[in-house]
């Protein structure tokens, strides 16, 4: 992972290769003791042996990444970034060559995140005039297309333009204290981000419990089918009930009473021991996490039902306790 503090953004349409292209713009920067963040198709030949280099000798702070996207969706995407930064997108189409680019055509940004997948911009430099502009227009394509990829595209372009940046700062008084409050605002992120892509759905193990419901539908042909339909039954309902028993609870008694009431949210609040519409409490479970899940375990269960032979420990079982001996003035 590497961070740049208030960069230059250079945003490229193609390929970067030539050395003599990138150098006026590279001494340029130079000058000014900022880094530089280069978005393009690709850096290769001279260009890229370059930077390495300069990187190596400790010189201008610089990174490459490669633009998101193919064809006119990457144009597309290169411009969403120029309007972020306040920089310009450099295309040969619009008549502009690279050892032309001067400071003021490049983005700024207050920090650049980059990560093998992964780069995040924070705090663009470019007016919010332009970049509400540019959703409002994101937005019209989206009522427009008629192509389901299409608009799904559009709608990342859109999230990506709309969605901000926030800066979470975790502090403590040990450093065991802050790494277990990072931890959790690290699971805290991944669940949210899994949420927005995929929906929540009722916690407490309770949207697996509903899933039961659709078994009821489904016809067994033998009693092989029968039992497995049951095994999957047991299964989809055991998350609710270990709930229940860990918070002291009837596990049997609990998923019962959820399944009496035909209300989506319903459910066992092991925290207070009531029941209620988990979702409007806040009790919920991010839909991929939940579903990605299930199918992890049928797949796991389906590889273990077709293997041969594996390898497990023998139960051992545990003798009963020896009897108390008696207490003083009890042996009559």
């Amino acid at each position: 992972r590497t961070e740049m503090e208030d960069p230059c953004v250079l945003i490229y349409e193609k390929k970067l290769s030539a050395l003599n292209e990138l150098l006026p713009l590279l001494e340029a920067v130079v000058q000014t003791g900022k880094p530089l963040l280069i978005i393009a198709e690709d850096v290769e030949g001279e260009a890229l042996a370059t930077l390495v280099v300069n990187k190596l000798r400790g010189g201008l702070k610089v990174a490459a990444v490669k633009a998101p996207g193919f064809g006119d969706r990457r144009k597309a995407m290169l411009q969403d970034i120029a309007i972020l930064t306040g920089g310009q997108a450099i295309s040969e189409d619009l008549g502009i060559k690279l050892e032309n680019v001067t400071l003021n055509m490049l983005g700024r940004a207050k920090k650049v995140m980059i990560e093998k997948e992964n780069t995040t911009i924070v705090n663009g430099a470019g007016k919010k005039a332009d970049i509400e502009a540019r959703i409002a227009q994101i937005k019209a394509q989206i009522e427009e297309t008629t192509s389901d990829y299409d608009r799904e595209k559009l709608q990342e372009r859109l999230a990506k333009l709309a969605g901000g940046v926030a800066v979470i700062r975790v502090g403590g008084a040990t450093e065991v204290e802050v790494k277990e409050r990072k931890d959790r605002v690290d699971d805290a992120m991944h669940a949210t981000r899994a949420a927005v892509e995929e929906g929540v759905l009722p916690g407490g193990g309770v949207a697996l419990l509903r899933a039961t419901e659709a078994l009821k539908k489904v016809r067994s042909g033998n009693e092989d089918q029968k039992t497995g339909i049951e095994i999957v039954r047991k299964a989809l309902s055991h998350p609710a009930r270990q709930i229940a028993i860990n918070a002291g609870e009837d596990g049997s008694v609990i998923v019962g009473k959820i399944l009496e009431k035909d209300q989506y949210g319903y459910g066992f609040d092991a925290q207070s021991g009531e029941y209620a519409d988990l979702v409007k409490k806040g009790i919920i479970d991010p839909t991929k996490v939940v579903r990605t899940a299930l199918q992890d375990a049928a797949s796991i269960a389906g590889l273990l039902i077709t293997t041969e032979a594996m390898v497990a420990e023998l139960p051992k079982k545990q003798s009963p306790a020896p009897a108390m001996p008696p207490g003083g003035g009890m042996d009559f």
